[in-house]
């Protein structure tokens, strides 16, 4: 498995992690192959998994990721020291909505209780899910800044920022990730540099919704300038999809989630697959329609 640094200061991780959200949302698969679809990531040689405590069907279902990534490690033969679990902060469910909550105390509390689902006394990477326009954005970044003092979390890391605000984020605390949107469907983190600047400090890009997410991902498999590369590679287009978002930058890590073994296996095996400059530029000239 190839590896790339998971931020300054931090290992090297995997190039490509395991996004855990779709084991827990609505539609998630029973928790037996759950666990198998965790297991089959961890065996194709994922070292980082992405988790958040909302992760789950609503305010009443909180942890229920992070609970059952636990339970798959602790079930897992392999060895777990080189593993890393990131997990976030910021988020709230009411009656099944996504919802932000950036104030420090909701931060600690929320903090407190990933510590005990995921059953550690140190959370890996701990990262503020979304700024809140309710809360000053340094505010909440202070809460995790104190969190790593305290020593309840080794790193951290923010998710859907902007380059200014990772600037404004780094003068209070080290930000050893960065998570945003990145597939062809969706580029606006190379457009607006949060992919260059991330390339530029050292900071692992966590790229989320690698595939397009939800829907979007089915558009794959019949895409017109997809399907030939994918064929000429005896790969999926998925994983050709994965490949070009590998290659946006050196420090991009995607995290796409699966619901399946099998589609476990071959998100982790597109860390592998080789698109030469030709495949690369056309993908990055197609049309990806979000309609």
């Amino acid at each position: 498995m190839r590896t790339r640094p998971l931020g300054p200061d931090a290992p090297a991780v995997s190039s490509i992690g395991f996004g855990g959200m779709p084991l827990s949302i609505s539609g998630r698969p029973s928790e037996e192959q759950a666990i198998r679809t965790i297991h089959a990531a961890l065996d194709a040689g994922a070292t980082l998994i992405d988790t958040a405590d909302v992760y789950c069907l609503d305010d009443n279902d909180l942890g229920h990721n992070e609970r059952l990534i636990a339970k798959a490690l602790g079930s897992w033969p392999g060895p777990r020291d080189h593993l890393i679990v990131a997990t976030k902060g910021g988020l709230t469910r009411p009656g099944g909505r996504w919802e932000r909550h950036g104030h420090p105390d909701h931060l600690r509390r929320a903090c407190d209780r990933s510590l005990r689902a995921l059953g550690v006394e140190r959370i890996d990477l701990y990262q503020f899910h979304a700024p809140d326009s309710r809360v000053s954005f340094l505010e909440s970044v202070g809460a995790l800044a104190q969190l790593r003092t305290q020593g309840k979390v080794r790193w951290v890391g923010l998710s859907n920022v902007s380059v200014p605000e990772i600037e404004d984020a780094s003068r209070l605390v080290p930000i050893t990730t960065v998570q945003n949107r990145l597939s062809p469907f969706f580029r606006e983190a190379l457009r607006d540099g949060v992919v260059a600047h991330c390339a530029e400090q050292r900071i692992g890009f966590l790229a989320y919704s690698p595939v397009g997410g939800g829907r979007l991902n089915r558009k794959l498999p019949g895409h017109p300038v997809l399907r030939p590369i994918a064929e000429r590679l005896g790969a999926s287009t998925h994983a050709v999809t994965l490949a070009w978002v590998l290659a946006q930058g050196a420090t991009v890590i995607p995290i796409p989630g699966s619901r399946t073994p099998e589609h476990a296996r071959d998100a982790i095996a597109a860390a592998d697959l080789p698109l030469a400059p030709e495949d690369l530029t056309a993908i990055d000239r197609a049309v990806f329609r979000t309609d």
